[in-house]
């Protein structure tokens, strides 16, 4: 990376550093482009040639999460079952999604805007959308894995649409929880993928004392 490249590069993680500080603390909605931009003495016109919107600074992050989930399960082995392959998938990648997570801005303050991003309509919307966006990419590796069709044979997205609804469960506890670390996160995701299991084979009902 040349000197020109660095100092581009220094520009855009203080933006986004500056946008997500800003949104932590003042809130999503009430934070504007210019308020970023001012943050690093730059102009609105600067901002906009490292990011679309203020949106795409919020999701920068996740974003990045993502692409290394799915780059992990492109390269599974072809013979695990697909929900275990989702599941390394996500666990595997943890310390590597830690490591380029810090790389552009605290943890803390990435847990922070997790939970800015839970609160917030507008995020909060748009992170489902991108989440179905994800699991139709999720779903279309697992089917190029196994052989199939993904219009003609449901199981995929069915199997990606369960993985995703875990998914989403975790995050919402955790992020109304106490504990808002990325370790605390990865136990509860842990525990809740490893009932998957379970929950769909075995018997709910307690048993009864005779």
């Amino acid at each position: 990376m040349n000197l020109r490249e660095r100092k581009k590069r220094r520009t855009r993680d203080a933006l986004l550093r500056a946008a997500l500080e800003l949104f932590a603390t003042r809130g999503y909605e009430e934070t504007t482009v210019d308020d970023i931009a001012a943050a690093v003495d730059v102009s609105q016109r600067t901002f906009f040639r490292y990011f679309a919107g203020k949106e795409e600074t919020a999701f920068f992050v996740p974003r990045l999460a993502e692409t290394l989930v799915v780059e992990a399960l492109r390269t599974r082995p072809p013979d695990e079952v697909p929900l275990e392959a989702l599941r390394r998938s996500v666990l595997e990648s943890w310390d590597a999604i830690n490591e380029a997570v810090v790389e552009l801005v605290p943890l803390e303050l990435h847990m922070r805007v997790y939970r800015v991003i839970e609160s917030t309509p507008a995020l909060l919307a748009a992170h489902l959308r991108r989440s179905a966006e994800l699991e139709e990419q999720l779903a279309c590796i697992i089917a190029e894995r196994e052989g199939l069709d993904v219009d003609l044979d449901p199981r995929p997205r069915i199997v990606v649409a369960l993985f995703g609804g875990v998914i989403r469960v975790t995050e919402r506890l955790w992020s109304a929880g106490d504990d808002v670390t990325l370790d605390g996160m990865r136990e509860l995701t842990t525990t809740y993928l490893d009932q998957v299991g379970p929950a769909l084979a075995g018997n709910w009902r307690a048993k009864q004392s005779p």
